[in-house]
């Protein structure tokens, strides 16, 4: 997903490492997608169960209390999955993770569900990793430490012991992280060795989408990450209302990536949620519609579809086969303005007013430093800057820019005031879209997701669990 990463800062051209190591990256390799306002489905009240369904038949009262008061100095926080021990200490360091890339306030009882949630998906992830070990599959110490400094360069640029050293400082560990890394290599290779060679598709079938496809050019795709719940008749209520928990707090500021990563049950979860990019069609119907109505951005759910619910978060639209003006390349230079500390927003608006008048002067790129040094600012340059990847109000604003051109200032007295100089364009040619093989791939690969759901609810169904 090429993923507009909310932890970029406005000023395009500087990354904060600190922010990109909370970020989904440290989650999922990849970046992050943020939700923002998206409009929402009115809750569903879940209908009274009818006769001869699994509920009518356990002959429940409609109004259950609880016969004894609970124990308050009785914790269920830990539990033994076929003799392998979670620990109290092993759910808060990845609940850390997870609180590290939000930026809302969780409150105790958010809190508390996002505990329990954690502790499933430990569960789910002992069992994977027990599955691939009962299958003589191991990921060998050099592999999990290979990937986790990969992780560390990416995020930090630095080696291994930076990213330990701020996993320590939120609360986790290493081997915390260590851990999600192994069972997410472990059973990847498991699906790799007892579903994939089971998996058909044919070479009618691949040529037959690629038929559509051509057919559909100038159509609509998109690109769409999704956090699936899995819930039976039982279940429907409380999955409905932890799916509702998950959406505002990405609403509030959290990582959609990190909350798909420890949420979703889908083999996607791996990669954030990321579906990829893909048209409504091969979407289920529930689905298509809601994505339809989305702007790039925007998050949706939890939408009921067969087997549980799904949040769907729109990272970007495009057409088919169609070259998107947002995938050129620019040769940018930023200008920056900074104040004293202190500064007001009055002290500062005749200085932003005399450094808006001097961009304007500036005669193209070539003369950006001599003039910023004139103005008091500083200039810094990036020759390969995506116009997808910028800030939304930003992408419109480029496109419309001629070479030697400036955006409107933009920041603030804190931040500091920018503008955007345009110095260079490569404009996209049209996609010829993907291959025979890559689309083979796409379509194996939703086959194994499939199959792998059903996998880990064998593998849920047969476990022996005792709660501490």
């Amino acid at each position: 997903m090429h993923r507009n990463d909310p932890f970029v800062s406005h000023s395009v051209l500087r990354l904060t490492p600190a922010r990109l190591a909370v970020a989904a990256g440290l989650l999922a390799l990849a970046g992050a997608a943020v939700a923002q306002d998206a409009p929402q489905p009115a809750p569903v009240e879940a209908p009274a169960p009818e006769a001869g369904t699994t509920v009518a038949a356990l002959n429940l009262p409609q109004g259950p209390t609880q016969f004894l008061a609970p124990d308050p100095n009785v914790r269920r926080a830990t539990a033994k999955v076929n003799g392998d021990i979670i620990t109290d200490t092993d759910i808060s360091q990845r609940v850390a993770l997870v609180v590290a890339a939000s930026d809302a306030k969780i409150g105790p009882e958010e809190m508390g569900r996002l505990r329990l949630q954690v502790l499933r998906n430990l569960i789910d992830e002992t069992l994977q990793i027990q599955e691939a070990k009962a299958a003589e599959i191991d990921v060998d110490e050099a592999e999990v430490n290979q990937t986790f400094a990969r992780v560390a360069q990416q995020n930090f640029g630095q080696n291994p012991a930076a990213l330990d050293g701020y996993l320590t400082k939120i609360g986790s560990s290493a081997a915390s992280l260590k851990r999600q890394i192994r069972g997410e290599l472990a059973w990847q290779r498991l699906l790799r060795r007892n579903v994939q060679p089971f998996i058909n598709v044919s070479d009618e079938e691949v040529n037959e989408s690629l038929e559509r496809l051509k057919a559909a050019k100038g159509t609509d795709e998109y690109r769409i990450g999704e956090i699936f719940l899995s819930a039976t008749d039982d279940t429907k209520p409380a999955v409905f209302e932890n799916g509702k928990k998950i959406v505002e707090q990405i609403k509030q500021g959290g990582s959609f990536v990190a909350y798909a990563r420890q949420f979703s049950e889908a083999s996607t979860a791996a990669v954030g949620g990321d579906l990829g990019w893909i048209r409504l069609a091969q979407l289920p119907t529930e689905l298509a519609t809601v994505a339809a109505q989305l702007g790039a951005g925007q998050l949706a759910g939890p939408v009921e579809v067969p087997g549980g619910f799904s949040i769907l978060y729109l990272i970007d639209k495009r057409q088919v086969l169609t070259a998107d003006p947002r995938d050129a390349v620019l040769s940018l230079k930023q200008i920056t303005l900074t104040f004293p500390k202190g500064s007001t927003q009055a002290s500062a608006t005749p200085k932003v007013v005399e450094f808006s008048r001097g961009v304007k002067a500036i005669k193209g790129c070539g003369d950006a430093e001599a003039a910023a040094t004139a103005l008091g600012a500083t200039v810094v340059g990036n020759d390969n800057i995506k116009v997808r990847d910028l800030p939304g109000p930003l992408q419109e604003a480029m496109l419309k820019l001629s070479l030697g051109e400036t955006t409107p200032p933009f920041g603030s007295v804190e931040e500091g005031v920018r503008v955007l100089m345009l110095c260079g364009r490569d404009d996209p040619q049209a996609g010829a879209g993907p291959s025979f093989d890559e689309l083979m791939s796409q379509m194996e690969d939703e086959r194994v997701n499939k199959r792998a759901q059903t996998y880990l609810r064998d593998l849920r169904r047969d476990a022996v669990i005792e709660y501490n």
